[in-house]
């Protein structure tokens, strides 16, 4: 006998195709129309199954509820059903309940669309979203399907209720989950491999905004993070097309023909340039949607933040004899870390009276302070470096002083560096920065694009070199640059990158008015970076023409092959392959491949010491 639901994943099939031309257009109006077939379909089904199970469903107690993407209206054409059967205690006896439960989950299985169920009691719904911060994020967002829609529009109302009542509490909980999610997913725009819902700036995030506008503690943006969200949908909504299954990864596979559907392929170019074209475009436009979405989700969370802090007892105690300090709100605590630069409720902000359009050193002043002291930058602030009139010339001692000391922070550089590149400065320090922004690598080897790529690079250059010396400022500074700039040369039709990158290096930094010997050794580095890693695989180190000739290389000289040795390093463990473990083993920082570069660089050095 048929269902309502029979052809269900086929009829949202057939109204996502994409345009005669190929290209998916009007994506809202489409998810749109998803979610009507499916409140549609599951509202027969709902009396398909009441008018088959032997026994009567009353009217009142027991209803059909709709939550996740099909409740928020954003279910995509693979997207999973979730539904819950919501039931008041001894309105049905379990074993009816479970009949029931059958008519209506056996047809949706049987259509070809995974399930997400539950049957719940109004208490049980409560007592799981005040511990299950998933639910209860699910549960913020509900639509009646059928039956009692009285119980589950109150249940709704309940746990909105109670939300907004916890969320003081679990707005740490809250940020907690992102910050575990950005651990285990990374960043969006730098990813080749993005989890488009999961990484931050994915769709994951913008659940967590809506969270956030319902709790009351902060509005949410509008404009353009509401295009930025429609349009990584749109991206989402292909993507499910493209793979024929509900998936969120997106795999090489997947790119070309997803780009080609949102129509980042350019058709004057050639057929082979074509495809890459596309690619990198689809790279650029996630790159743009998860900074705007990121950092909405940051605005957001920083205003929450605020709103708690300020609902604080903040007033001075009231007494008796001293009048003048009773009811008085204390004055706001402003510590300066740095020039102009202040900690603010754990944000790094500007200080009062400062004025971003006349200070071109503000940024680097901001981004230091927060990459030293492990703060993340006020959204405000950061909006209003913008000003700032940056530029790629006009370089003095404090401005290179504070590059490589913002270089030299660690771990702490690449959040910071984010930050500032979502408002463009580090394309307006290097111009040639932004030949390589968002590219994605053409190496199954590399999980970041190519600029994250890099800033992970030099976040793990440290002082120690390997013959155990500590390098001094100026062999460090030299360190660090090389590590900025080494894949510098990465562009569209390059071959020999390193050759491209040793090109631009003493433009650069020449520019920036580094020193001479800085420039030189610095252009040797990139220029060779990729030198003891080509010698580990493919010559022998016991032979010692090949230490003489990796001697050469790096003119004889003991401190540069140190640096090449560690730049290799940091090269290779930054790959952060995700391909599986024979992708890590071949192309990774593995024990064995540290084995075989240390063996080349113990012969160069003997070379030397000959």
């Amino acid at each position: 006998m048929a269902s309502a639901v029979d052809g269900l994943k086929q009829r949202f099939m057939d109204v996502s195709k994409p345009d005669v031309d190929g290209i998916y257009r009007h994506g809202k109006d489409k998810r749109r129309q998803r979610t009507d077939i499916a409140m549609s379909s599951l509202r027969d089904l709902w009396r398909e199954a009441v008018e088959s199970v032997p026994f009567d469903v009353p009217d009142h107690g027991v209803g059909l509820a709709a939550v996740g993407s099909l409740a928020r209206g954003q279910i995509g054409p693979s997207s999973d059903i979730d539904v819950v059967l919501m039931v008041e205690p001894h309105t049905l006896k379990d074993d009816q309940l479970n009949q029931l439960a059958n008519k209506l989950w056996y047809p949706l299985w049987d259509s070809g669309l995974d399930l997400d169920h539950a049957v719940r009691t109004r208490q049980q719904c409560e007592s799981v979203t005040d511990h299950d911060l998933p639910a209860a994020m699910g549960w913020l967002f509900v639509q009646p399907v059928a039956g009692d829609t009285a119980l589950i529009e109150s249940t709704a109302k309940s746990i909105l209720e109670r939300w907004r009542k916890a969320a003081r509490k679990r707005l740490q909980e809250l940020l907690d989950s992102a910050s575990s999610r950005l651990e285990e997913f990374g960043r969006l725009p730098y990813l080749n491999q993005p989890d488009i819902k999961e990484a931050r700036g994915g769709l994951r995030d913008t659940v967590l905004v809506s969270a956030l506008a319902a709790s009351w503690l902060a509005d949410r943006p509008h404009g353009s993070y509401d295009e930025a969200v429609e349009r990584l949908l749109d991206v989402r909504d292909c993507l499910h097309v493209v793979a024929g299954k509900e998936t969120n990864l997106l795999l090489p596979a997947y790119q070309p023909k997803v780009a080609a559907m949102l129509g980042l392929a350019d058709p004057t170019l050639p057929e082979g340039e074509r495809e890459a074209d596309a690619v990198e475009g689809l790279q650029t436009l996630l790159a743009t949607l998860g900074r705007r979405i990121a950092f909405s989700l940051d605005s957001t969370a920083s205003h929450a933040r605020h709103t708690l802090t300020h609902e604080k007892p903040r007033f001075a105690f009231f007494q008796m004899f001293q009048p003048r300090s009773g009811g008085k709100r204390e004055a706001p605590t402003f510590n300066t870390i740095a020039p102009g630069v202040v900690e603010h409720e754990q944000e790094v902000a500007l200080a009062v009276g400062v004025a971003p359009s006349g200070d071109a050193t503000l940024p680097l002043r901001v981004g230091v302070a927060a990459a030293e002291y492990g703060l993340p930058i006020n959204p405000s602030t950061l909006l209003n470096l913008k000003q700032c009139p940056v530029s790629d010339k006009g370089w003095d001692d404090e401005t290179r002083e504070l590059f490589i000391r913002f270089l030299a922070t660690g771990e702490s550089l690449p959040p910071v560096w984010e930050e500032l590149d979502f408002v463009d400065l580090p394309g307006r320090w290097m111009p040639e920065w932004l030949g390589v922004r968002n590219r994605p690598s053409v190496s199954a080897a590399h999980r970041y694009t190519i600029d994250r790529h890099m800033i992970e690079v030099v976040s793990r250059l440290g002082r120690e070199a390997p013959s155990g010396m500590r390098y001094d400022d100026t062999q460090y500074a030299t360190l660090l640059l090389a590590g900025l700039l080494h894949d510098i040369g990465k562009r569209p039709g390059v071959r020999d990158h390193a050759a491209e990158g040793a090109r631009h290096v003493p433009v650069i930094l020449g520019r920036m008015g580094f020193d001479k010997p800085i420039i030189a050794q610095a252009t040797l580095l990139v220029r060779e970076h990729l030198t003891l890693s080509q010698f580990a695989t493919g010559k022998d180190p016991e032979d010692p023409a090949v230490g003489r000739e990796l001697a050469e290389r790096v003119e004889h000289d003991p401190v540069l092959l140190d640096m090449l040795f560690d730049l290799t390093r940091a090269d290779g463990s930054s790959l952060g392959a995700t391909s599986g473990e024979a992708i890590t083993k071949q192309y990774g920082w593995s024990h064995w491949r540290e084995a075989t570069v240390r063996m080349m660089y113990q012969a160069a050095r003997e070379a030397m010491k000959g």
